[in-house]
C-alpha cells in the first residue's frame, strides 16, 4: 500500500461512544444475531425447494426461476437498504440495533406464512402465493440483515476482537443449523415424505426462536463508535462507486462469497435429494447436519491462534483445498453407503469451516480498507455490497438449484426415480462442490492482496489517520 492511494479530500472523525467495555456480552449478543437470522435462513435453504415441489407441486424448475428472479430483488433491496442505513444518523441505541428491533418482528410473520397451504386452491395459486410470500421474506430479510452485519464495525474497532466477533457470528448461525439440520427432517418428514402440517408447525417453532434471538442480539450488544457529522460525511453513490472500484480486497472477496454462497445454497438444496432419494434415507439428513456443525465447532478452538500466526488469508485458502480435495474424492466413491458419505464429507466440512469463521472479520477489513482507499467511513453501503454479491450467489444457486435438479430427470411423481437421476443428484453434490472449492483457493491466494502483514500495515495506517 502507498500513500498514493489515499485521497483526503473528507476526513471523517471516528468517536467512541462512552459505554461499557467490550466483552463477552457483546460476542453472545453477535452471537444471536445470525441464530435468529438462520432459523429460517437455513431452513428457507435446505427444505423450502423440496415443500414447493413435494407439497405445492410446482415443477423444480419453475420454482429455481422463481428463486432467480427473487434473489436478484433482493440483492438490489440489499443496496438501496445499505445506503439508506448510512444517511440516518446514530440514536441512543445507535445506527443499526433499533432497525433490527424494528424489523424482525414482520420478518418472522413473513417466514411463517411461506409455509402456509391453504387446501383445495389451483396450480396458479400455489405459485403466486410461494413468488409473493418468498419476495415479501427476502425483502425484509434485506431490512435486519444489512443493519447487523454492518454493526460488527461499530462495536469494537480491535482487529483480533473483530475475528472474534466472525467467530461468534458462525457459531450462531452452525447453532441455528445445528437444530434445523438435525431437528428438521424429524419434524418435517413423515414416513420420509414432507408433510404440509408439520411444514407448518415446523415454521412457527423456529418463528418463535428466531424473534428471541434477535431480542437477544439487541439487548447484549453494544453500538460504540460513531462518526462524527461532518459535511465530507454526505458523499454521492458516484464517488463510493468509484472507491469500491479501487478496492481490490473488496472486489477479490465478494467473487469467492459469491461462489462460496452459490455453492452452500446449491448443495443444501441437493441434499435433501442426496439423502432421501439416492441414499433412500431422508433422516440421515440430521446426521449430516450434526456433523457439519461439530466439524465448525471442533475448528473454532484453533481459529485464533492460526490467524495470530499466519493469517486469516492463509487458514482459509487452505482450508478451501482441503474441502476441494475431499469431495472431488468423494465424487470417485459412488457406493459408499449414506453413513460413510456422511463421515467422509466431514472432513470437507472442516476445511470449509475455517473460511465460514473469518469470513465476516473478511468483511470489516474490506470495510477499512475502503477507508484507506477514499477517506470515507460507509459501513452500511460497503456491507451491503458484499451482501448484494451473496444474494446473487444466493439467486443463481436457487436457479442453477432447481433447473439442475429437473436436468438430470428428477420427477416429483416417480416414486422411485430413475437411475440416470439419481447419478445426477450425486454429481451435483460431490463433483460440483469440489470445483468451486478449488476456484476459491484460487481467488483467496492469487487475487487477495490482505494477507496478514498487509492487514496490520492497514490497522497501523488508519488509527495514525485518525488519531491525526
Amino acid at each position: 500500500m502507498s500513500n498514493a492511494d489515499i485521497q483526503t479530500t473528507s476526513k471523517p472523525t471516528m468517536k467512541v461512544m462512552t459505554s461499557r467495555p467490550f466483552g463477552i456480552r457483546d460476542k453472545l449478543g453477535y452471537l444471536f444475531g445470525d441464530f435468529g437470522n438462520d432459523f429460517f435462513f437455513i431452513l428457507v435453504s435446505s427444505f423450502l425447494m423440496v415443500y414447493y415441489t413435494d407439497i405445492f407441486k410446482i415443477h423444480a424448475a419453475t420454482i429455481g426461476l422463481m428463486f432467480l428472479i427473487a434473489r436478484l430483488w433482493d440483492a438490489i433491496a440489499d443496496v438501496v437498504w445499505g445506503r439508506f442505513i448510512d444517511t440516518r444518523k446514530a440514536g441512543i441505541q445507535g445506527k443499526f440495533k433499533p432497525w433490527i428491533f424494528r424489523m424482525s418482528f414482520p420478518l418472522v410473520l413473513s417466514g411463517i406464512l411461506m409455509f402456509v397451504k391453504i387446501p383445495g386452491m389451483s396450480d396458479g395459486f400455489y405459485l403466486a402465493y410461494a413468488f409473493v410470500t418468498y419476495l415479501i421474506w427476502g425483502t425484509l430479510y434485506s431490512t435486519v440483515n444489512i443493519p447487523y452485519g454492518s454493526m460488527a464495525s461499530v462495536i469494537t474497532s480491535d482487529s483480533v476482537e473483530r475475528t472474534t466477533l466472525s467467530t461468534f457470528r458462525t457459531m450462531g448461525a452452525n447453532l441455528a443449523g445445528l437444530i434445523i439440520n438435525v431437528l428438521g427432517p424429524l419434524i418435517l418428514f413423515v414416513n420420509n415424505k414432507a408433510d404440509s402440517d408439520r411444514f407448518m408447525l415446523g415454521a412457527i417453532l423456529f418463528g418463535i426462536l428466531s424473534i428471541s434471538c434477535y431480542m437477544a442480539c439487541y439487548k447484549l450488544s453494544t453500538e460504540r463508535i460513531t462518526l462524527s457529522e461532518t459535511k465530507e460525511k454526505k458523499i454521492h453513490l458516484g464517488t463510493t462507486l468509484k472507491g469500491l472500484l479501487k478496492n481490490r480486497p473488496l472486489i477479490s472477496i465478494l467473487v469467492a462469497s459469491l461462489a462460496f454462497m452459490m455453492l452452500s445454497m446449491l448443495v443444501g438444496a441437493v441434499n435433501v435429494y442426496l439423502y432421501k432419494n439416492y441414499f433412500g434415507s431422508a433422516s440421515m439428513l440430521s446426521m449430516a447436519g450434526l456433523i457439519q456443525t461439530a466439524a465448525v465447532f471442533i475448528a473454532i478452538p484453533f481459529v485464533k491462534s492460526l490467524v495470530n500466526k499466519f493469517g486469516k488469508k492463509e487458514i482459509a485458502s487452505a482450508g478451501m483445498l482441503l474441502s476441494s480435495i475431499v469431495y472431488l474424492a468423494l465424487y470417485f466413491l459412488p457406493h459408499l453407503t449414506a453413513l460413510q458419505f456422511v463421515i467422509v464429507s466431514g472432513l470437507g466440512m472442516f476445511g470449509f469451516a475455517f473460511f465460514n469463521l473469518v469470513v465476516w472479520a473478511f468483511v470489516t477489513d474490506v470495510i477499512d480498507y475502503q477507508e484507506y482507499v477514499t477517506g470515507l467511513r460507509e459501513d452500511g453501503t460497503v456491507y451491503s455490497i458484499y451482501s448484494f454479491a451473496r444474494k446473487v450467489g444466493q439467486a443463481l444457486a436457487g436457479g442453477i438449484g432447481g433447473i439442475a435438479i429437473g436436468s438430470v430427470g428428477y420427477d416429483a411423481a416417480r416414486s422411485v426415480q430413475t437411475q440416470e437421476a439419481l447419478d445426477g443428484i450425486y454429481t451435483l453434490a460431490t463433483l460440483i462442490p469440489g470445483i468451486v472449492y478449488l476456484l476459491i483457493f484460487l481467488i483467496i491466494v492469487f487475487f487477495y492482496p490482505l494477507n496478514k502483514q498487509r492487514t496490520n500495515q492497514l490497522a497501523v495506517h488508519l488509527t495514525a489517520k485518525r488519531d491525526a
